[in-house]
């Protein structure tokens, strides 16, 4: 075993990473990035800031560069290295990351015709010009179908699949017409790289159906024709076409086709799992199990956990969905988030750019806010400059700062811009637990939890939790190499599987006692901004916050 390797993909926002792991122990032996060449930074932009989309000719491109340059990179780290001794591909993407494609399964971004029209290419996860779409899901399924809602966390999101199916219906209806399905990102990789992708032969992943796409046995699978048709007469004939064969990651979709073999260098006919989105294959990476919340941070964060499907568990109002496979066979799936974390930090530094690109640097910054005690600065921050996901599910939120006087420095802003999303990490945790769903202890992973322990200390001190960090850099990859371990039959199971391959780092960010009280005082004041701006419930007054920020930034000065 300790001659075989596996591959993950990693499909993210701007790139596509592979990932090679030998399968004895998760040793990462190789990698390889590849930044996707349409777009800016690989997103493709319009007037709309709400539009988001990609090339899929980027995912194809990004799959066949990372693998031949990952092979070409373990036979220079071990010299025995040989392709043949890699035994299944795994697949993570970002989601809902849905794209419009023929009657061969090909994205209609391919003809001619459609090759420059954004409508034809992949609906981004961060793509939000379907609010209103979502909006009018969301009423529809409360008057007749709340049981959809019930397992979506209540309130249906623009992030998600028909959302963006139906606002492009409206918008681009040549698009729509021109469509003979939709396909997740998640699914169309996995399908393109086994020559799965014609409708009769498409296998998709229950963790994209479940979460974002309303799909449920109880309800015979997708949304039923005459809720979709009281939508769009169009959209419910859209049901029929999509795919019905739904599995979890431990299943494979097909062997690598002989033609991917001649591209990558990869053995034909080699297994590849089915896909999922990257968070849930991150939590498999970060060793997920009942009572651990793994916390995926990047430019968004992925708050996910896991439930036995054996004991009950309540709906929770606010996630992203509870689903059963989402992530481990044999365990319901919980997700939340964040919608902007890293991308607020960048937004500070990159479109602000406080005391320019010496002093206004992510370096410049953290150092300077390190230095500040909690509460110091009087400033307290909302973290929706992207929309609100989980609890309250509304992207016509945006971001709030509080408290900044004529003195206020940059390092003050930053530091209460981590802290804002501190607070929102804690509404999930404490959201999770109110429900029943114990949360034991915390698992970090993604590049900010690398990179910058400042950060982490913050979330420890704001949560009052240890914050625990993940031993691979890579978790997302990590957990589609190990999906592609479990599909080639090297392991039984992923509990066996991520007890050989995952582990965690030694080092731990522990709560500080002091900071911990003063983050409690300064997040009863950030419950009653989320309330009061995020709910429609709240009745209230709000003349106490300034006036209490000014008295804890003078007791923390004292």
């Amino acid at each position: 075993m300790s001659t075989h390797y596996t591959i993950g993909l990693d499909y993210g926002t701007n790139s596509v990473r592979a990932l090679l792991v030998n399968i004895a122990d998760g040793r990462e032996v190789a990698t390889a990035i590849w930044g996707y060449a349409h777009g800016d930074d690989g997103v493709i932009l319009g007037r709309d800031p709400n539009l988001a989309r990609q090339h899929p000719a980027d995912y194809l491109k990004g799959a066949e560069v990372t693998i031949k340059q990952v092979l070409a990179n373990a036979r220079k780290s071990v010299k025995s290295f040989a392709p043949e001794q890699v035994m299944g591909i795994g697949v993570d993407t970002t989601g809902s990351t849905p794209l419009p494609v023929d009657r061969a399964g090909q994205p209609l971004a391919f003809q001619k015709q459609f090759e420059k029209e954004p409508a034809a290419m992949a609906w981004l996860w961060k793509d939000h010009t379907g609010v209103q779409e979502a909006a009018e899901i969301t009423a529809l399924a409360r008057k007749l179908r709340p049981q959809y809602l019930a397992k979506c966390g209540g309130i249906y999101s623009s992030e998600w699949f028909f959302s963006k199916i139906l606002h492009c219906l409206r918008t681009n209806p040549k698009v729509f017409d021109a469509a003979h399905s939709w396909v997740e990102l998640a699914d169309y990789v996995p399908a393109a790289l086994t020559g799965t992708e014609a409708p009769d032969n498409l296998t998709i992943g229950i963790c994209a159906a479940g979460h974002k796409a309303m799909y449920h046995p109880a309800w015979g699978g997708h949304p039923d024709a005459e809720f979709l048709s009281r939508l769009h007469p169009k959209l419910g004939a859209l049901r029929e076409r999509l795919c019905t064969r739904v599995h979890a990651v431990n299943m494979p979709v097909g062997g690598l086709t002989a033609a991917w073999s001649k591209r990558t260098g990869l053995p034909a006919g080699i297994p590849v799992a089915v896909g999922a989105f990257d968070a849930h294959l991150g939590a498999i990476g970060a060793g997920i199990a009942t009572g651990t919340l793994v916390k995926i941070i990047g430019t968004s964060t992925c708050d996910i956990t896991v439930w036995p499907d054996t004991e009950q568990l309540a709906d929770i109002p606010g996630l992203c969905g509870i689903v059963n496979g989402s992530v481990l066979p044999g365990c319901y799936g919980l997700e939340a988030g964040q919608s902007a974390v890293g991308d607020i930090f960048n937004w500070f530094v990159n479109y602000i750019q406080p005391g320019g690109s010496t002093k206004g640097s992510h370096e410049a910054l953290t150092r300077a806010a390190a230095k500040l005690r909690p509460g110091e600065s009087g400033l307290l921050a909302l973290d929706w400059n992207h929309g609100n996901r989980t609890i309250l599910v509304d992207q016509r939120l945006t971001g709030l700062l509080v408290g900044q006087t004529l003195y206020t420095q940059p390092a003050e802003i930053y530091r209460a811009l981590i802290e804002a999303t501190a607070f929102g990490a804690l509404t999930i945790i404490n959201r999770f637990e109110e429900y029943g769903v114990k949360i034991r202890q915390v698992v970090n992973c993604g590049g900010i939890a690398e990179k910058n322990p400042l950060v982490m200390q913050i979330y420890a001190d704001v949560t009052g939790r240890p914050m625990k960090i993940s031993n691979s850099a890579q978790t997302c990859a990590l957990g589609a190499a190990i999906a592609g371990a479990v599909v080639s039959g090297a392991y039984r199971d992923f509990a066996s599987a991520q007890k050989a391959m995952t582990g965690l780092k030694s080092t731990v960010f522990k709560p500080d006692p002091r900071s911990h009280k003063v983050y409690r005082e300064l997040y009863t004041l950030y419950k009653k901004l989320h309330d009061a701006f995020g709910t429609e419930q709240w009745s209230g007054n709000l003349y106490d916050i300034m006036k209490e920020l000014l008295e804890i930034r003078k007791t923390t000065r004292k």
